[in-house]
Order: structure tokens, then C-alpha cells, then sequence
């Protein structure tokens, strides 16, 4: 029981940790694709003709939850890749 216990709690620990990472990582990239979309949308006359603000927002918004969906997934892949290696080397110590 005790096991199950504390697989539990590594995959809450795991789920928790590429929570935060992907939060930080779609701050990063809403800035990052903010500045420019909203700069070539106002100093561009293509982009000020065809992108208005729901494209803009669209264009934003999809930059963000990608970067949050990438970072995520891979941290919580490394988080249980480097948690399987550990459960490895105990049960080879054994």
C-alpha cells in the first residue's frame, strides 16, 4: 500500500511540476508573439487591412497554449523518465 502510496504522489508531484512549467513557458511566449503580432498589425498596411483583433487574439492565444501543451508534456516526461531510472538503480541495488 505504502507503493502505491508514493506513486501517487510522484505523479501528483509530476503532473504539478509541468503545470508550472507550462504556465511559465506560455507567459514567455504570449509576450514573445504579442509584441510583434500587435507592432505589425498597427505599422504594417497588410497586417492592418486582414488582422483585426480577433485574429490577433487568435494568432496570441494559440502561440500560448502550444508553448504550454510542449513544455508540459515534456516535463512530465522527464519527471517520470528520471523517476523510472531512479526505481532502476534501487532495484538493481537489490
Amino acid at each position: 500500500m505504502a507503493s502505491i502510496d508514493h506513486k501517487l504522489t510522484m505523479a501528483k508531484s509530476c503532473a504539478r511540476d509541468g503545470v508550472i512549467a507550462g504556465a511559465k513557458a506560455a507567459v514567455v511566449a504570449t509576450v514573445a508573439a504579442a509584441i510583434p503580432t500587435l507592432a505589425s498589425a498597427r505599422m504594417l498596411p497588410w497586417a492592418r487591412t486582414y488582422l483585426n483583433h480577433t485574429a490577433q487574439a487568435l494568432i496570441i492565444s494559440s502561440v500560448a497554449g502550444a508553448a504550454y501543451f510542449i513544455v508540459a508534456d515534456k516535463t512530465v516526461l522527464q519527471s517520470a523518465r528520471n523517476n523510472s531510472f531512479k526505481n532502476a538503480d534501487k532495484s538493481e541495488a537489490m
